[in-house]
């Protein structure tokens, strides 16, 4: 850890603008590291030009918001990307134009895009591992509620809440530390959690079309038809990942999103390796939370048979 910290603030320190990227399809831990990062550079660095670049999403707009800016400001930048394995999807494809690329990430490391690259993937979430960044600097007291609340908001979505069992004795430090800030967590904890009124019925669809067999694998399938049927779009589909998450002997799932020109599954499972076979089909993530496109059903098919036989 130490080496690449100092190696990445010593690039802080030469660079005078840094923008700040992470991946396409963002969620709380994507923005949480990104924002928290820049915030916190910011209050360190009032003079540097600090960008935070990406499409947003519009469930998580209550987190922050983003910079456009024009390619010549990626002259002579450092570029650094968050919470982001492989750089297909890196979210802005201007990320190769700076000086130096940097990686924080905490997904197994396959992809090692980076000019600099730190991976911790013991590490709950990117929130997580920025904290430790600013620990590290000890720099604790110089930032404020801003950069509290969204590495607090990055943590409690990768760990589901600290459900899921990549929360560790050293999250829940990083968690109490950052809850001495005067943010509200239980307001901010009710927005993440609220949806829309009219993706109900789309959950209690999701709750009536899955299909689970008796080993404990189960998948649903979301059909263009299906979401022409309950009008949302394919990302908020997949907020219901884990709609179904809660039932009795449940061990792998496969939540499956025709987004027009491909299909996009999205993998967990209860304590059983599941990226490997993400891996094998293209795709990536953790060991209990990965996410995989095929181009057709048949290939859907092939996946699902494929965790299955994990069984």
């Amino acid at each position: 850890m130490t080496k690449e910290f100092n190696e990445i603030m010593h690039e802080i320190n030469e660079a005078e603008t840094i923008i700040i990227h992470r991946h396409v399809r963002p969620d709380p831990d994507a923005y949480g590291s990104q924002l928290g990062l820049k915030n916190y550079l910011k209050l360190k660095y009032p003079n540097k030009k600090i960008y935070a670049v990406g499409e947003a999403e519009p469930s998580l707009d209550f987190i922050g918001t983003f910079d456009e800016i024009s390619d010549d400001v990626y002259d002579e930048a450092l570029v650094i990307v968050c919470d982001t394995a492989n750089s297909p999807r890196i979210s802005d494809e201007r990320f190769n134009k700076g000086r130096l690329l940097v990686k924080i990430d905490h997904h197994p490391a396959v992809d090692q895009y980076g000019d600099i690259n730190y991976v911790n993937d013991q590490a709950s979430s990117t929130s997580e591992i920025i904290f430790d960044f600013i620990v590290h600097f000890n720099d604790v007291s110089i930032i404020d509620e801003t950069v509290a609340r969204v590495l607090y908001l990055g943590i409690v979505g990768d760990t589901g809440r600290f459900l899921f069992n990549n929360t560790t004795p050293h999250t829940m430090n990083v968690a109490s530390q950052l809850l001495k800030f005067p943010f509200n967590h239980n307001e901010v904890l009710n927005k993440m959690g609220e949806k829309n009124p009219k993706l109900l019925p789309f959950q209690g669809y999701v709750l009536q079309h899955f299909d689970l067999n008796d080993k404990g694998f189960c998948k649903v399938v979301i059909t263009k038809e299906v979401l022409e049927q309950f009008d949302i779009a394919a990302n908020q589909a997949s907020l219901f990942v884990n709609a179904i998450a809660d039932i009795q002997g449940l061990k792998i799932w496969v939540f499956a999103v025709d987004e027009g020109s491909e299909i996009r599954c999205r993998i967990r499972s209860k304590g059983i390796i599941i990226n490997d076979i993400a891996s094998d089909f293209g795709g990536g993530g953790h060991q209990n939370a990965s996410g995989v496109s095929v181009r057709d059903w048949e290939h859907f098919e092939k996946l699902a048979e494929a965790l299955n036989h994990k069984l």
